[in-house]
């Protein structure tokens, strides 16, 4: 497939209007509907704008690729944009973009799409390409110059595996002849969708190395699989490996190595910088029976924080629906109680059986997962016993189970001790792999399928029995007491920092905070009145946010573009279903503006939940589980209040924007 087959002219503009990124995004979202190419815009530029959050896809040079693979594609194709005056795209140079390049495919796209759509991605490294695209003024110009720019590629890559094809057959000759050989250094290029930046950090990689008179050799992990996979005599022979990758490769392989690790756009923008690295010396050995999975996982800042952060929201990521499918269950059962027959119901033991049982897989989840984000796979079994461990005590399930060392233990350790023993099952089959490197090669496949089990099963439950649970035991009666006990001045002022919490970030760090401490009361005890307040109030807060927004643009027109004017309407449905994430297109474009006022109308919100006792038993829902709630008025008018609060100040702090209502 070639590229006139995914750019066409109809899906070109030449002359953007927009001035901001959600104003680019929009517009250009509203052509793909236009011509078929998307077919729900909302749910599109959702897709888009996640996309946005992971790492901003303007990768400088004045170029933005905002790109998606989903069921609300049609087709697969690029569309292409021209600013003239430039606008700011959040890009990692922080200079303007003038080219926007959408990539869409569709969920099931074939691999010759996605071929086609690589070689796109790869022809942006061209700076000569990119200026001509600049000053072009008609989507012809535009076709000529993608048409000129892939023959000459095309050409170049058959010279190029031509040229490969020679050198190996050289090197062999000249390993047969005792000749030294040219260096070579081997990597990884992958991104979050495969789409495009996996073969842009291709493209300039090899360029880099072309440059210095060293090969380069990438394997390419996009959305049609792997590609130039690296063999096991290449990685031997290299000098270095580069992994410009922002999600997890296999690493094992390249054990020994000299190693350099950063995110895909440091392929793109510093490929020189990275094969100078190698070439210096600048990279570290890898280790993979040390620390594969920390390594390979890490975040491409390194930070100490966001490495603890990534792996609790893996644990809590595949924790979710065990909460919020067991939690609206077992809430419903309780209206069946109430109303359909008391707790001799059939109907109230089968949902709240079935509600008893996802939870009681909660903590096990958690802590199975976070060991797994930690150490792979051997660290998954460890984790969940450990966890297993933390959801019960000794007196649990007829005694049938020694958890504590402390008989007389009467709480369990919990979501803390969850939490606890996810790291310490992950960390721990680490320290394994590190002290099981040295065992002799005709033992090694003893490691995963005998050792790793045993001796990390024995550890996690050693350090269960007498450390995790008598502390986390303790520390969770001690909460649960405090919470069941508070007076309303605490509860109000509990309830008031939960759900402003909720509104700093919209689905980031403080969001998650909120969220997991309310939802873990409530899973420590799901009957308790106060942990049903704690839930209310992080839903009322999280509520907030988008129905402030959907309410702002309603009734202060003259403040909002008409594009965030029809982006507040679907706020009003993510409003209702509790999706806060609806008002991040309006933070981002006017943080100061949009979060202050929703952290102030979520904090009022969040008051009056604690200051009526207002308790919801459901981890999710918004609106669709006001039924559950027992004191639905006060639910409903905590939400109103707040969101009216905030969406006053917002209307009347905003400035008017110089557009045409």
């Amino acid at each position: 497939m070639r590229i006139k087959d995914i750019l066409s002219p109809e899906s070109m503009i030449m002359d953007l209007k927009a001035t901001t990124k959600d104003e680019a995004i929009n517009e250009m979202a509203d052509l793909e509907v236009a011509t078929g190419i998307v077919n729900n815009k909302e749910k599109f530029v959702e897709s888009i704008w996640k996309r946005e959050k992971e790492t901003t896809t303007g990768i400088g040079g004045g170029i933005a690729m905002p790109h998606a693979r989903n069921e609300y594609i049609n087709k697969a194709r690029v569309l292409f944009a021209k600013s003239k005056q430039g606008l700011d795209y959040e890009a990692l140079d922080g200079q303007p973009v003038y080219l926007f390049f959408m990539i869409t495919a569709p969920a099931g796209a074939d691999n010759t799409h996605l071929e086609a759509l690589a070689k796109l991605s790869s022809l942006l490294i061209n700076p000569d390409l990119v200026e001509a695209l600049k000053k072009a003024e008609t989507p012809d110009e535009v076709m000529d110059l993608f048409n000129q720019a892939e023959a000459a590629k095309d050409k170049e890559d058959a010279e190029r595996e031509a040229k490969l094809a020679a050198k190996k057959e050289a090197a062999a000759k000249a390993k047969a002849e005792g000749e030294a050989e040219k260096p070579l250094i081997v990597g990884v290029t992958a991104c979050i969708n495969g789409i495009a930046h996996t073969y842009m950090a291709e493209e300039a990689l090899i360029k880099a190395g072309e440059k210095r008179g060293v090969e380069v050799r990438i394997e390419t992990n996009g959305s049609e699989g792997v590609k130039h996979e690296l063999t096991a005599d290449e990685i031997k022979r290299a000098k270095g490996v580069i992994i410009a990758s922002d999600k997890q490769v296999k690493m094992a392989r390249f054990d020994g190595k000299e190693l350099v690790k950063h995110p895909v756009v440091d392929g793109i923008n510093k490929p020189d910088q990275l094969v100078d690295d190698i070439l210096s010396g600048k990279g570290s050995i890898y280790h993979a029976e040390a620390g594969e999975a920390s390594e390979s996982s890490a975040s491409s800042d390194g930070s100490v924080w966001s490495t603890i952060y990534r792996h609790l929201m893996s644990g809590i990521s595949h924790m979710l629906p065990f909460v919020i499918g067991g939690g609206i269950l077992m809430a419903i059962s309780f209206l069946v109680e109430q109303y359909m027959g008391g707790p001799k119901s059939p109907a109230f033991i089968f949902l709240n059986s079935a509600g008893n049982l996802a939870f009681a897989f909660m903590v096990p989840v958690l802590a199975g997962y976070i060991a797994e984000s930690i150490g792979d796979l051997p660290a998954l079994m460890p984790g969940f016993v450990g966890g297993f461990m933390a959801s019960i005590t000794n007196s649990s399930l007829g005694g049938s189970y020694a958890v504590n060392v402390n008989a007389k233990a009467a709480s369990p350790a919990g979501f803390l001790g969850g939490i606890a023993i996810g790291f310490i099952a992950g960390y721990l089959i680490l320290g394994l792999k590190k002290l099981f490197a040295k065992l002799p090669k005709n033992v090694e496949g003893m490691k995963p399928m005998l050792l790793y089990p045993i001796f990390g099963l024995l550890l996690v439950a050693l350090i269960m029995y007498y450390i995790v649970n008598p502390i986390f035991g303790a520390l969770n009666a001690v909460i649960t007491s405090f919470l069941n006990g508070m007076g309303t001045g605490n509860l109000v002022l509990l309830t008031t920092i939960l759900a402003g919490m909720m509104s700093i970030d919209m689905g980031g760090p403080f969001n998650k905070a909120a969220y997991v401490f309310a939802s873990g009361a409530f899973a420590n005890d799901p009957t308790s009145k106060t942990s049903a307040i704690l839930m209310a109030a992080v839903m009322v807060g999280g509520m907030v946010a988008p129905f402030a927004t959907a309410i702002a643009t309603a009734f202060f027109k003259n403040k909002f573009t008409e594009d965030e004017r029809r982006a507040g309407v679907s706020n009003w449905i993510l409003g209702f279903s509790f999706i806060t994430e609806g008002a991040i297109p309006f933070a981002s474009a006017d943080p100061l503006h949009v979060i202050v006022s929703s952290i102030i109308g979520s904090a009022v919100g969040g008051a009056l939940v604690g200051l009526w006792h207002v308790g919801v038993p459901a981890p999710h829902g918004g609106f669709w589980v006001i039924a559950l709630s027992t004191n639905w008025f006060g639910y409903f008018a905590a939400v109103a209040i707040g969101s009216i609060v905030a969406a006053l100040i917002m209307g009347f702090w905003k400035k008017p924007v110089d557009q045409k209502n």
